[in-house]
C-alpha cells in the first residue's frame, strides 16, 4: 500500500478504514502498542472525531459543538455515548456471529430515533431536485441523531455476512470487496504483518 493511503488511514489521529461511519465510531477503541487504547477520552475528542468522520460538516454546526465543548452537558453526552458504543460493540459482535441485535438494544435505538430524528430537506442541484439530510445541533445531545440514523441504518440496511472484524486485531470493519474476501482491518496495519508471518513459517516448514 503506498505511502499516502496510509496516512488516509488516519485522520486527525482517529483510525477510518471501516467502509461504514458506524463502524469506524465502535473503532474508536482500538488495540494499539500500548493495549487497549480510548481515543474520545475528553468532549474534545469527540468534536474531532465528529469532524473527520464527517458526521458534523457544515460551519454553523462545528460552532455550536465547540461553543459547548466545556459544558457539563458535554461533558455527560460523551460518557452516555461511550456506554452506547459498547452495547453496539455486542451487537454487531452477534451478527459476526450470525445472530441478531438483541431486542432490548433495538428498543434503545427505536428511542433514540424517536426522540433525535436526522431531518431532511429538498435542494435544486445541477437542473435536479435532491433529499439532502440537515443537522444542525443546538444542544450536546442533538448529536445523537447523526451516529443513531447511521446505527439504525447499519443494522437494518447494511448486508450483514460482510460485516467482519479483523483477523488480527478488534477494529471492525464492512467489506465492499467485490469477492467480499477482506480479512483484515487494512493492508498496512494487520495484512502485511500476517502475509509475513506466514512467510516466515512457510520457510521454516521448508527448512526442516
Amino acid at each position: 500500500m503506498h505511502a499516502s493511503a496510509r496516512v488516509n488511514e488516519w485522520i486527525d489521529g482517529f483510525l477510518f478504514v471501516a467502509n461504514n461511519p458506524i463502524l469506524d465510531f465502535l473503532n474508536t477503541k482500538p488495540v494499539l502498542a500500548e493495549g487497549p487504547t480510548e481515543l474520545l477520552r475528553d468532549v474534545n475528542a469527540l468534536e474531532r472525531w465528529l469532524i473527520a468522520s464527517t458526521m458534523v460538516s457544515s460551519a454553523k454546526a462545528k460552532a455550536v459543538i465547540r461553543s459547548r465543548r466545556n459544558s457539563t452537558q458535554a461533558a455527560a453526552f460523551l460518557e452516555q455515548l461511550i456506554a452506547f458504543r459498547e452495547r453496539l460493540r455486542e451487537s454487531v459482535v452477534r451478527i459476526e456471529n450470525g445472530s441478531q441485535p438483541s431486542d432490548a438494544f433495538l428498543a434503545e435505538v427505536n428511542s433514540l430515533l424517536i426522540q433525535y430524528p436526522l431531518r431532511s430537506s429538498l435542494r435544486k442541484r445541477d437542473g435536479k431536485v435532491i433529499r439532502e439530510m440537515t443537522f444542525e445541533p443546538r444542544k450536546p445531545t442533538d448529536l445523537w441523531a447523526p451516529i443513531i440514523d447511521g446505527t439504525a441504518d447499519l443494522l437494518a440496511n447494511a448486508e450483514s455476512s460482510r460485516i467482519r472484524k479483523c483477523e488480527s486485531c478488534v477494529v471492525h470493519f464492512f467489506d465492499t470487496s467485490k469477492k467480499g474476501s477482506r480479512r483484515w482491518c487494512s493492508m498496512s496495519i494487520c495484512g502485511n504483518k500476517l502475509k509475513v508471518a506466514a512467510y516466515q513459517r512457510r520457510k521454516r516448514d521448508n527448512s526442516c
